[in-house]
């Protein structure tokens, strides 16, 4: 039987006191519709149908590469008037999961459960038993099963002790819901159509209701201000942490760790605090990685240490590699193994080969640089004409004295020295000495200017 994912998306979010609207308020890095997009995925939905109201355009934009249907709800008249305007768009054929844009959280095993449930019955939704329900729709229940679901506002004292209640989140049968809701009614407190009144409705068809709850209560959580946002960050977060360590993985302090995207890891993978991880990454067997450090869509091989605050984008980093504290590996950055890149050392679109050792204060940029060479302090690659980039080659085991400028482009020989404090704008040969300084004046008995009193 085909899926279709039907998302709420139209709020405002007024709570949020953003120009953003809600659904593209960011959790783990990514838009919160984003998320549910994701797991609409992973359920091989045959549709995704988006409606969408509050800016609406610049959702649209977000997600113009997505393969969705969306649909627009002009008028915020309830949950229920907001699924009615998909009615012309969605097949009256197979099954319905409603979510929600700003409920990121809900898993795909969560979901699949409740299509299990659903599908026999051609209706299921998710409840939630909580502490404290004041607010939420409460679930009413007769002989163990579902009668209705009725609003915080609408529900008498004895109703309002119930403590199960209403996410939200349901699975039903298309057919059903193109006959139930046109006959929904905004006679209630609130003067909305709910998409609550459904459930009454299958009742009264003589369907039993089918209900599953989370495994975890965060999976149903919504966001309508930044304290619950912030709240949801740290659950996820949490959870990420938690697989984690089960793969093997130790944190200095699992509740200091941000995963922005997606991470595999080898065997005695070291993490300490405030490490944020963004895009794909991976890290092999034994490396260590200090704290601070920012990687993102960077792979680094086995038994590396990564020193405190030091940041990567797009690097592909080799085995025993030790690089930091305070280094900079921007896109393009290739290291092979036993490679040292020391305190403030930045480099891009470079290849590094084995045993290149960079430890102080240098830019290499839009350079090759050959096995077992020394780099010394201060030294910077010229790499930029003003409207050209220009590469530098270094050879194997050369020797660049500290604070030299290469000026790209320019090649530098297997086995050569550059002095330190030289500006070189030319080839050096194989094995050669390379000089370029001003030459030194000494002026004895120098007087220097004296201010006048």
């Amino acid at each position: 039987m085909s899926t279709t994912v039907i998302i709420l998306a139209a709020g405002k979010g007024t709570r949020m006191r953003s120009l953003l609207p809600k659904v593209l308020q960011p959790l783990a890095g990514r838009p919160l519709l984003a998320h549910v997009i994701e797991t609409a995925k992973q359920l091989q939905a045959q549709d995704i149908i988006t409606i969408f109201g509050h800016g609406g355009t610049f959702v649209k934009e977000t997600f113009a590469t997505e393969k969705m249907t969306w649909v627009e709800q002009t008028e915020q008249l309830g949950t229920g008037h907001a699924v009615q305007m998909v009615l012309p768009v969605l097949a009256t054929s197979g099954t319905s999961l409603i979510l929600y844009g700003d409920v990121p959280l809900v898993s795909a095993a969560t979901l699949q459960r409740l299509l299990d449930a659903s599908i026999p019955t051609g209706i299921g939704m998710i409840t939630l038993n909580v502490a404290d329900p004041t607010g939420y729709g409460r679930i009413v229940r007769h002989h163990d099963k579902i009668q209705a679901i009725v609003e915080h506002k609408d529900a008498s004292l004895e109703q309002q002790r119930i403590q199960e209640i209403n996410t939200g989140i349901y699975c039903v049968s298309n057919q059903k819901l193109h006959e139930w809701l046109p006959h929904l009614s905004n006679k209630n407190a609130q003067g909305e159509y709910y998409l609550t009144d459904i459930v009454a409705m299958a009742v009264a068809d003589g369907l039993e209701v089918a209900s599953i709850q989370p495994e975890m209560a965060f999976e149903v959580e919504g966001v309508n201000d930044r304290v619950q946002l912030a709240a949801l960050e740290r659950a996820y977060q949490s959870q990420q942490a938690l697989h984690f360590m089960r793969e093997g993985v130790t944190f200095a302090d699992p509740n200091r760790f941000d995963l922005r995207g997606s991470l595999k890891v080898g065997r005695d993978v070291r993490i300490d605090t405030n490490v944020i991880i963004e895009g794909d990454c991976e890290l092999g067997d034994g490396v260590e990685i200090g704290t601070g450090c920012i990687l993102k869509n960077t792979k680094i091989a086995a038994h590396t240490k990564v020193q405190p605050y030091s940041i990567f984008d797009q690097a592909i980093v080799g085995e025993n590699n030790l690089i930091g504290p305070f280094a900079r590996l921007r896109p393009g950055s290739i290291l092979a193994d036993q490679v040292h890149i020391g305190n403030f050392v930045e480099v891009k679109n470079s290849m590094l080969a084995q045993g290149v050792k960079a430890n102080h204060f240098t830019y290499l940029g839009d350079a090759i640089v050959g096995k077992d060479t020394n780099i010394g302090a201060g030294t910077i690659t010229c790499n930029y004409d003003g409207v050209h980039k220009h590469k530098t080659e270094i050879g194997e085991a050369a020797f660049i004295g500290s604070n030299s400028a290469l000026v790209a482009p320019i090649k530098v020989g297997h086995g050569a020295t550059v002095a330190a404090g030289s500006v070189i704008t030319r080839d050096v040969a194989d094995h050669a000495l390379a000089i370029g300084r001003a030459i030194q004046v000494e002026k004895p008995n120098y007087q220097r200017p004296q201010k006048s009193k």
